[in-house]
């Protein structure tokens, strides 16, 4: 039987004030351990949506861009009402934590990432996300201009070109349908990141009661750090989101701000088509 190591985890919550759960996980998505006060239904779900979050988030590494380099780092997602943190803990594990809205961010990743090395007796390292199989998955062949299921938006190619670093992006309807592209995107990647990143966004919302309890809680964005690059998920209303990627020394903080700020001028792409808007 597998050993119980939530003991461990509660140097987390201990230590490091605003944080509220920890999780650890197998790939499979069966739980290693939690802090206390977590009903086993609640462990046993964020499991196996955290499982479901990594195995995509690895999976989207050809959207962060090339590079000989494309080990998964981490996913955060940010609600209205606090943080979730996932990294790997060793071969075929991995560490969730929940905080509050206002967390020290540096102090709770130093924990999480103490606690990965604390743990490194029971865990070996996390497997590495190489360039072939994340390609293959993601279909990065021909590089032509989005067609078909949506077409290149002036918006989104001004909030990539007004950062250095940054890459492209994706507006998907609530349907999970890329609505329009930065220009030069392929069909390929436009088709096969919304696919990705629909499955991305219902497992954050499925982790809203991990954050904290908040019946009038919001999702308001996904991230995945990359050893190569970022991806960004954020809301745009009316049931949609934006993806987008960037270099990682890009500038994200202005690239988020570029997002947000483009996000209003694309409501006029989100009516389903052959159908009116939908809120």
């Amino acid at each position: 039987m597998t050993t119980d190591l939530s003991w461990m985890l509660e140097d987390i919550v201990q230590n490091v004030p605003k944080a509220r759960h920890a999780v650890l996980l197998s790939a499979d998505g069966l739980p290693r351990g939690a802090t206390e006060g977590m009903d086993q239904k609640d462990v046993r779900t964020i499991s196996a949506a955290m499982a479901g979050m990594q195995s995509l988030s690895r999976a989207t590494a050809h959207f962060a861009g090339p590079g000989a380099d494309r080990q998964w780092n981490q996913t955060i997602i940010e609600f209205s009402h606090g943080w979730i943190f996932l990294i790997g803990a060793g071969q075929g594990a991995y560490l969730a934590a929940a905080a509050a809205p206002d967390v020290d961010m540096q102090q709770i990743s130093f924990r999480m990432h103490r606690l990965v090395a604390r743990l490194g007796n029971n865990l070996t390292s996390p497997p590495r996300v190489h360039a072939e199989s994340a390609e293959g998955r993601l279909g990065g062949g021909r590089q032509v201009a989005v067609g078909g299921t949506g077409i290149p938006l002036a918006d989104l190619d001004a909030a990539v070109g007004e950062v250095q670093g940054a890459r492209h992006a994706v507006l998907l309807g609530h349907d999970g349908l890329p609505r329009g592209a930065t220009t030069g995107m392929s069909q390929d990647l436009a088709d096969t990141i919304s696919a990705a990143m629909t499955g991305i966004h219902a497992y954050s919302r499925a982790t809203s009661q991990f954050a904290g309890p908040d019946p009038a809680a919001q999702w308001r964005q996904t991230v995945i750090e990359f050893q190569h690059g970022w991806i960004f998920l954020i809301s745009a209303g009316h049931g949609a989101f934006l993806a987008a990627a960037a270099e990682h020394e890009a500038d994200i903080e202005e690239f988020t701000t570029r997002l947000h700020q483009a996000v209003p001028r694309l409501n006029g792409y989100l009516a389903p088509r052959g159908e009116a808007s939908r809120t």
